[in-house]
């Protein structure tokens, strides 16, 4: 299989261990109300009771509905102090992604795998999905959201140089590059108010955006390759 980004579209302009980036907590929320409305909402109409979640490359909130019970929340992140502070996860560890892409946990063992706004940090995501695949149950969702905001010098080449909609594209991409994953879903929302003038203060809220994707049974996706 060819690889989907050339190694240009890995870099970063910040080229040293995301480690030490995230060495410092960050105690905020790096997207506005709107957009963690949204994506609470989002869980509760696509997440059940009692279900086993993966919240990667999570913080010190995972957004979940506080409504909901579920069987076990497992973190990931890079900055332990964010994780302990977030109190819908039952467990959580500590790794960088970009040096290591090999998940501690076992085959088929989530019902769920989130991602939130984390994903433009990835420079290996075929490598990073097929793992997702991989703790998946069959029948269970990956879920990926991102706004327009990143820190500009951690997110790869391919993301920062792309328009929302080839980012969009990019994720369905991830999804599609291992085998398996059933057809994506996209859910866009784009902002009504230009960027420029997001950031002078004049509304339109972050643009919401959502890739979906269902690890399908064995059976289905052996039919769906052949």
């Amino acid at each position: 299989m060819n690889a989907l980004l050339e190694s240009h579209q890995r870099t970063k302009l910040d080229p040293n261990s995301d480690t030490l980036f995230y060495d410092v907590p960050r105690f905020v929320t790096h997207v506005d109300d709107g957009f963690i409305q949204q994506l609470t909402d989002l869980y509760r109409d696509r997440l059940q009771l009692g279900m086993r979640i993966f919240d990667m490359m999570s913080s010190w909130v995972s957004h979940l509905p506080g409504d909901m019970d579920f069987n076990w929340v497992e973190g990931h992140g890079l900055n332990g102090e964010e994780l302990a502070k977030n109190p819908q996860l039952n467990h959580y560890f500590v790794q960088n992604l970009n040096e290591n892409d090999r998940l501690p946990l076992e085959d088929q063992s989530f019902d769920a795998v989130l991602n939130t706004v984390s994903v433009q940090y990835l420079q290996y995501p075929e490598a990073v999905f097929k793992e997702i695949y991989r703790v998946l149950k069959p029948g269970g969702i990956a879920i990926i959201s991102f706004s327009n905001r990143m820190f500009y010098q951690k997110a790869i080449a391919a993301w920062r140089d792309g328009s929302e909609a080839q980012r969009v594209h990019l994720v369905k991409q991830y999804f599609q590059s291992v085998p398996g994953f059933g057809t994506p879903e996209i859910i866009s929302r784009p902002a009504t108010v230009p960027i420029m003038m997001q950031m002078l203060g004049l509304g339109g809220g972050d643009p919401f955006y959502a890739v979906i994707a269902e690890r399908m049974e064995p059976l289905v996706a052996q039919a769906t390759s052949a």
